[in-house]
């Protein structure tokens, strides 16, 4: 199983602010996001799950809580460790899962993850969320290309 950490953020690690996105909308990143992710489980949190309800992304997600359990979503499964959605996820016939957020996720799935697809927005802006930092040494920039307002970097773990 692979896991694929995706997310955009703002040259400081910012993610979000007030749980929105702190910079206006870009279009061409969402899209290249639901395409990468689209055919896939996905690993996220209770709360970007909630906010995601009228559009969710992925073939089935694995929502980590450690309070709800029983989503009224049928494609949605409920983990309470990293463990446990990586089992889920193999359950369900996955080579992949992508991991999205939000922030203790990022953090609790970091070292575990052998990808990270980051969209790299300039700038530095205010927010209340981060993705976590990382130990370049740990990882290779495997490819990037930059769009109209971000730059789509695809890291790759060293030791997997």
């Amino acid at each position: 199983m692979q896991l694929v950490s995706v997310a955009a953020l703002a040259d400081n690690h910012v993610i979000g602010i007030d749980g929105e996105l702190p910079w206006p909308s870009i279009p061409e990143d969402k899209r290249q996001y639901r395409d990468r992710i689209k055919a896939h489980p996905v690993i996220l949190g209770r709360k970007t799950f909630e906010s995601m309800l009228d559009d969710l992304p992925g073939s089935a997600q694995i929502v980590l809580s450690r309070s709800e359990q029983n989503f009224e979503v049928d494609t949605a499964h409920h983990a309470r460790s990293v463990e446990e959605a990586v089992e889920i996820a193999e359950s369900l016939g996955a080579d992949t899962a992508y991991v999205i957020g939000g922030a203790g996720i990022y953090s609790l799935f970091q070292p575990h993850i052998d990808r990270m697809a980051l969209s790299r927005v300039p700038g530095e802006y205010e927010g209340d969320t981060f993705y976590p930092e990382w130990d370049e040494s740990e990882w290779e920039l495997e490819s990037e290309e930059a769009y109209d307002r971000f730059t789509l970097q695809e890291w790759v773990r060293n030791d997997r």
